[in-house]
Order: C-alpha cells, then sequence, then structure tokens
C-alpha cells in the first residue's frame, strides 16, 4: 500500500536525521501531507505506529503530528487560483484514484473552474514532507 511506503520513508528519514544531528531524545516531529496525496491518515497513521514499535527507538507516534497542507492550483492561462477539494465533486472513483498513485496525471483529470484550462500549477500541498524534527542532544 502507497501509504505504508510513505509511512516507512518518514520513519527512516526521522531516525536518520536525527542520528546525524546526535539527538539522544526526539522531542517532536511535525510531519506535512499535501492533499494532493490523497492519503489515507488512519492508514498512514496506522503503519507508522507499526513501523515504529518494530525498531523505532527514541520515536513513538506520541512525538509526530500529521498537518494537512492543503492543495492550491493556478491557471497558467487566466491566473485563477483554486482549491483542489474543490475540484473533487467532478472527479469519478477512478480519476481520483489515479491522481492519489500519480498527483502528476491531475493534468488529465482537473480543469480551471473559470476558462477549463488543464495548463495550471501545483503551488502548494504536493508531497509529503518532514517540516521539523525537534530534539535534545
Amino acid at each position: 500500500m502507497h501509504e505504508w511506503a510513505l509511512a516507512e520513508a518518514v520513519v527512516e528519514t526521522v531516525l536518520k536525521e536525527a542520528g546525524k544531528e546526535n539527538l539522544k531524545e526526539i522531542v517532536r516531529v511535525k510531519v506535512m501531507v499535501g492533499e494532493l496525496q490523497q492519503i489515507e491518515l488512519d492508514v498512514f497513521n496506522f503503519a507508522m505506529e507499526n513501523i515504529l514499535q518494530q525498531g523505532g527507538g527514541a520515536l513513538s507516534m506520541e512525538k509526530i503530528s500529521l498537518e494537512v497542507d492543503k492543495c492550491v492550483l493556478r491557471c497558467k492561462v487566466c491566473g485563477e487560483d483554486w482549491y483542489y477539494s474543490d475540484s473533487l465533486q467532478d472527479l469519478s472513483e477512478e480519476d481520483s484514484e489515479a491522481i492519489h498513485f500519480v498527483p502528476e496525471v491531475a493534468h488529465v483529470y482537473v480543469r480551471c473552474p473559470r476558462c477549463g484550462s488543464p495548463d495550471f500549477e501545483i503551488t502548494s500541498g504536493r508531497g509529503v514532507w518532514i517540516d521539523y524534527i525537534e530534539g535534545e542532544k
């Protein structure tokens, strides 16, 4: 499952970075999840919990906070900004699933609400990243 692979990557990266910084204790980690990824947060949390139980060391779910970064799209033709979530009503389940696995295909399924162009940029809400890691040395 997509969420499990992402969870493994997040946990591995946090532990690796904490090691590089010689952190004896990880106090807090903030993980940002782009809305365009359409990640099932319950599955993502469950995956991270299980991965951490198998060897997360100084990291536990109580120290991790997840925040969804709202996806904003900007039309390259007319300059209109809109939220990806506003486009969801026009997508079939299959289209939405395709975007979940390969977000770049959004250009095939999503159109500017003002001019109808598929030529837009994703200005926020794309990807999964670690916003910060706080710890003690």
